[in-house]
């Protein structure tokens, strides 16, 4: 019998975070998170949605015709079978981008082929910061990404905390929260001449805060 994942929706757009920002996208969102981040704009995820086998997940990317798939939820983490659509995937080429809320050990996924971890540290806005699961940080590469969602100057403090301590080598991305000042931001990063990379959320620059896109 073929493995199962909870899916909340499977849907085509461009990626809209990180580094890869405005590639063509097949996005796979899990069911259920672990976390309740103030400010989240995925509570839709939070139920326990459908399953899907992974042949049938795989189909849809297929059809879609991506080279890039995006893992992300609700966490993705809590179900072990996203472990087995991720080497799936990998066998086939794809690459995919695993956003994860940065609770949950990642090193189950670290060193599979084409996979590349975009791992949250949450600041203090989000009442999260409680469960950052530090261990993860020292296990990114070149290829991953650390992002910090901000929404005012003391989540812009907590990250500038947490990069004094950080040497590796994943791209660090801030990222304002939706419906706040972005240029604010950017403002403080040129001030203080971080090397990091300030980004917004494109699909929602390009549709709106709206599922599914």
């Amino acid at each position: 019998m073929d493995v199962a994942v909870r899916i909340i929706e499977v849907f085509h757009s461009v990626q809209g975070e990180g580094p890869l920002t405005g590639v063509r996208t097949t996005f796979v969102r899990t069911a259920r998170c672990n976390l309740r981040c103030s400010w989240c704009d995925t509570t839709y995820s939070f139920g326990p949605g459908r399953e899907r086998s992974i042949d049938s997940i795989l189909r849809s990317i297929a059809r879609n015709r991506t080279r890039h798939v995006c893992l992300t939820g609700g966490e993705p983490l809590l179900q072990a079978e996203s472990l087995e659509l991720v080497r799936r995937l990998s066998d086939r080429g794809i690459t995919t981008v695993i956003e994860t809320g940065g609770s949950l050990d990642v090193a189950p996924y670290v060193g599979i082929p084409k996979v590349r971890l975009s791992v949250d540290v949450k600041c203090p806005s989000s009442r999260m910061q409680a469960h950052n699961r530090w261990s993860n940080l020292p296990r990114l590469g070149p290829d991953d990404v650390i992002k910090f969602v901000i929404q005012d100057r003391r989540d812009y403090a907590y990250a500038k905390r947490t990069l004094r301590k950080y040497h590796g080598p994943a791209t660090v991305v801030l990222q304002p929260v939706w419906g706040t000042d972005a240029g604010r931001l950017a403002d403080w990063v040129l001030a203080d001449r971080l090397d990091v990379r300030v980004m917004l959320q494109e699909h929602k620059v390009l549709w709106g805060d709206v599922p599914g896109r």
